[in-house]
């Protein structure tokens, strides 16, 4: 089985890696391809994979290229992990955001706004491509922001592209460890969009356990979600959000913490990968251990301003283990073997939530197999997150329509239109301020 990891120099592609390398089934993947268009990208992440491998018999063999064309050919499955405009658009994204007072955040508000209108069109590109020269690969996404990139390209690949994130996995194996429940033996009720979606029940041998962690004030408040956004709030919500609906839900303490930091998140990763790539250009490095070194440290300070000002301390030791690779593991092995399971994945909606149409990518709990992910059915949402998911569905459609058009005037509209943006003028100096600093936004007119 052949895997093209499109941003193949990308810093976490080694998490990828070290998941093949523990699958021994029949049918695993036994070539992986990393294409990235920066060539010293891939000799460092080449050299941490090559250490990886050390000493494991048959290991996945590593091939670079920065030729797309060439890594797409004859692939069984596509990893899309591209950043266009890097960590310095991504620090851009949140400093323009933030000098007009609202959120930069790269998938949430006006930073995931201009994140996805400059990702988009390239994304369409890969996806035209994927179409034409590896018709049958599955394609899976972990581009962000992850279900609008997915949506853009299920319109040319339908069902053949899933969107994949580590955030729902993370929240349900909090809520089970908390409970005293192994995740394996857990049902997650979890619906809503990528970034935005609540846990609304935990099932286990057909009994809803939730309940009895909202009753119990010392217990809902002893993991992440509870210290992030209060016993209090969960209870009044009857449910757990993804951590990313801080944003929301905290939005004033959220910015001021933002505008206070020395460095926002995306120049911090800018400055400590940089500082990674040159020391990997030395050839005595210990690639593998600079690398664990860098992952330690940017796993610790994750969302450090939004647990700031939630008084909620320093992340658990537990959850520093990443996760999206083993989804997509686990994705791509339900897949290649027909091993049926159940993940929470993004994919079309295909009526499962009776108010968002057909082709909108959600994110909900799928049962996978050979012919791909299937949406389970899911209760409605009550009204509070019925209203909030409409209102960024209709956001990513207007940046949709952007993309696909180069409308100047529907790109301002999708950021006038978002729930954390509070004026039409903020979204034209957005748009003003934006286009001034990313040259991959010109196509908008």
């Amino acid at each position: 089985m052949k895997l093209t990891i499109l941003g193949g120099g990308g810093f976490r592609v080694p998490l990828v890696y070290g998941a093949l390398l523990g699958d021994r089934g029949e049918g695993r993947v036994t070539e992986v391809v990393l294409h990235d268009l920066d060539a010293d990208r891939l000799y460092a992440i080449a050299r941490v994979l090559n250490e990886q491998a050390a000493g494991v018999p048959d290991a996945p063999a590593v091939a670079t290229t920065t030729d797309l064309d060439e890594a797409l050919r004859g692939a069984d499955f596509v990893f899309s992990a591209i950043r266009v405009g890097g960590l310095e658009g991504r620090a851009n994204d949140e400093r323009v955001a933030l000098a007009e007072g609202v959120l930069g955040q790269e998938t949430v508000g006006a930073g995931g706004i201009a994140y996805g209108l400059r990702t988009v069109p390239v994304a369409v590109d890969i996806a035209r491509r994927i179409s034409r020269l590896a018709p049958d690969a599955w394609v899976i996404n972990f581009t962000n922001p992850a279900g609008l990139v997915t949506e853009a390209m299920s319109r040319h690949l339908g069902d053949r592209v899933i969107g994949i994130c580590d955030s729902p996995v993370g929240l349900g194996r909090r809520i089970a460890r908390t409970l005293g429940v192994h995740p394996k033996d857990a049902w997650i009720d979890y619906v809503g969009l990528n970034h935005l979606g609540w846990v609304r029940g935990l099932r286990v041998a057909g009994r809803d356990e939730l309940p009895r962690l909202l009753a119990d004030p010392d217990l809902l408040g002893s993991f992440e979600e509870g210290k992030l956004f209060g016993v209090e709030w969960l209870q009044s919500l009857g449910a757990v959000p993804n951590e990313y609906l801080h944003y929301y839900y905290f939005n004033r303490e959220a910015v001021r913490a933002y505008q206070k930091a020395d460095k926002t998140r995306g120049a911090f990763l800018r400055d400590q990968q940089a500082r990674f790539y040159d020391e990997m250009q030395r050839p005595d490095a210990a690639a593998l251990t600079v690398w664990d070194r860098t992952r330690a440290e940017r796993e610790a300070t994750y969302m450090a301003e939004n647990r700031e000002t939630a008084g909620a301390g320093e992340r658990d030791a537990d959850d520093l283990s990443g996760g999206y690779e083993k989804v997509a593991l686990a994705l791509m092995r339900a897949i290649a073997r027909d091993e049926r399971t159940t993940l929470i994945l993004n994919v079309r909606n295909q009526g499962t939530l009776s108010v968002l149409d057909t082709d909108a990518v959600i994110e909900v709990p799928c049962l996978v197999d050979a012919n791909g992910a299937h949406p389970l059915a899911v209760a409605p949402l009550p009204g509070h997150a019925t209203g909030l998911v409409c209102a960024v569905k209709a956001v990513e459609r207007e940046v949709l329509a952007a993309a696909a058009s180069g409308s100047r005037a529907t790109a301002v509209k999708a950021f006038a239109l978002h729930p954390l943006v509070d004026s039409v003028n903020v979204a034209r100096r957005l748009m003003e301020g934006y286009t001034a600093v990313h040259p991959g936004l010109a196509y908008l007119a």
